[in-house]
């Protein structure tokens, strides 16, 4: 049986049975329920997932396009949890810190030059009122960026930080820090 026929099953039976026929031997508004209790869930886990990665900030204000590099770098990112930090890797399964940004947003369908301080030189500059997930951060030291992760809302960012530790999501630990947001 068709989804289509799943969907006009109720209908065709209770017209049988106005006409005084039997309904259809089989149970097709059970089947239709399991269909719709399948879509329901199937909604409810993508909704979840866009909830995990989005925290409470909407994105409505960006363009369609640009909201969907920014989540699917994010999501990319956060795959990569657990993979270990090692000075000038980018991927794929180990990382600096502008490597795994850089990974990322490859992946994502927008490219990033490969070093933090290039990185900031060519993103958009906003400010923390307009920070959203997806967004770049940059960790700084006067003039000079040293580290960059990705903005996953919460004031936590995905980063793979030093020798000897891996790619994971940590709060932001400093106010020295510019945001960015891939043009």
């Amino acid at each position: 049986m068709t989804a289509s026929e799943l969907n006009h099953a109720p209908e065709q039976a209770e017209r049988a049975d106005q006409a005084g026929h039997a309904a259809p031997a089989e149970a097709a508004p059970t089947r239709l329920n399991r269909l719709n209790s399948r879509r329901r869930r199937a909604g409810v886990t993508t909704a979840l997932t866009l909830a995990a990665f989005a925290g409470s900030t909407l994105l409505a204000s960006s363009p369609a396009d640009a909201a969907t590099i920014e989540a699917r770098a994010l999501s990319i990112a956060a795959s990569k949890h657990g993979d270990p930090y090692r000075y000038g890797a980018a991927g794929p399964n180990r990382f600096d810190c502008s490597g795994l940004t850089y990974y990322a947003f490859k992946h994502a369908g927008k490219s990033l030059p490969r070093t933090a301080q290039a990185q900031y030189n060519s993103v958009q500059h906003i400010s923390k009122a307009g920070l959203r997930p997806g967004d770049l951060v940059f960790f700084h030291s006067g003039s000079y960026v040293y580290h960059v992760g990705i903005y996953a809302g919460g004031g936590k960012v995905w980063h793979a930080p030093y020798t000897g530790s891996y790619v994971k999501l940590e709060k932001i630990w400093t106010s020295a820090v510019w945001y960015g947001r891939i043009r």
